[in-house]
């Protein structure tokens, strides 16, 4: 396949994992990089092969040799900027969340489909063998009939400064990690009836940051009566990603579902026996890079798309207005931008 074309927004920490070294393992090219530091920009680009590096987002959004923009900005400016990309006819990979909340994310949507571009939200999790194995379980019985569903996302706290607990860049519990556990949970849909529906939501707030999620818990009922519990913090004493799924004939664990090159276990256990899988450590970032590009060239299905960042965005929200919080403000970028 001719490699893909990419442009990065930003010399973020994650950009390094999440799309330069992906790119790297499957050939992508690559093109251009800006930061708001370009002392940054240059040495990220100097360290990962970047072509260029040029002066703003801006530059890289409308370079023509760019034909994917990866946007890992904070969550407040992912829909801005992915509507940028969008309106320069470029393709987006954008780290979750897509937008701030569901009327943006409906923005992105229905402006990638005017534009015919493709917009692919980083749920990278999902391409991972590790998750293909837990929904192949369902698929092929061995767990028998889906009951109940137990995602847990939680980290350590960052530091105090960090725009993860910025309300105004639609920071929170939910938005950073919590979304991965509501996606988990949407992605049973197959096994459930149809996509889960929110029953209840409860949530506390960072000391002196009201309306900035710190904690929230969810329960989830899906169509057949399965349930689902959510829990998600930013506050833990150490890290938890892990994914339970339990049916009638026997459950499935995977301890670090989101983080699978740490921990690439299934531990199944039925009524007949016990066992742990091992799936492998290749990188989910790889994985969902792949897809990607085996969507854009080959016309390959694409799960995590524009209308299925859309629909997590309604369960965010459904979840932020149950515990008595409100959805994440809309960030508004005016041109010139300093970003």
């Amino acid at each position: 396949m001719e490699p893909l074309r990419i442009g990065i927004l930003g010399a973020a920490r994650i950009a390094g994992r999440a799309i330069a070294e992906p790119a790297r393992l499957t050939g992508a090219r690559l093109v251009a990089v800006a930061a708001r530091d370009t002392g940054r920009a240059e040495a990220f680009a100097a360290e990962h092969g970047v072509e260029r590096v040029l002066a703003s987002y801006d530059d890289v959004i409308n370079d023509p040799e760019v034909e994917v923009v990866y946007n890992p900005l904070a969550n407040g400016l992912h829909g801005p900027w992915n509507l940028r990309a969008i309106a320069a006819g470029k393709h987006v990979l954008t780290e979750k969340p897509s937008a701030s909340n569901a009327t943006e994310a409906a923005l992105v949507r229905d402006a990638a489909r005017e534009q015919g571009v493709v917009l692919m939200e980083g749920f990278h999790y999902v391409f991972h063998p590790v998750t293909r194995r837990l929904h192949e379980l369902l698929a092929k019985g061995e767990l028998g009939e889906l009951q109940h569903v137990e995602a847990t996302m939680v980290m350590p706290p960052p530091a105090d400064d960090d725009p993860r607990w910025s309300l105004s860049l639609a920071g929170g519990a939910v938005m950073d990690v919590g979304c991965y556990a509501l996606h988990a949970q949407r992605m049973l849909a197959p096994w459930g009836g149809g996509a889960p529906k929110l029953a209840s939501a409860r949530a506390g707030e960072r000391k002196r940051l009201p309306g900035v999620d710190e904690w929230l818990n969810a329960d989830l009922v899906f169509p057949n009566g399965a349930t689902g519990a959510v829990r998600t913090s930013m506050a833990g004493e150490e890290l938890d990603f892990s994914l339970r799924i339990i049916g009638t004939r026997g459950e499935a664990f995977a301890p670090s579902f989101v983080l699978p090159h740490l921990d690439d276990r299934v531990t199944v256990k039925t009524k007949e026996d016990t066992w742990v899988e091992r799936l492998g450590t290749k990188s989910s970032y790889t994985y969902q890079l792949e897809a990607f590009a085996a969507h854009l060239r080959n016309g390959a299905p694409l799960i995590t798309d524009a209308d299925d960042a859309h629909a997590t965005m309604e369960l965010i929200d459904a979840c932020y207005r149950d515990a008595g919080l409100q959805p994440r403000p809309t960030t508004a970028i005016q041109p010139p931008t300093p970003w």
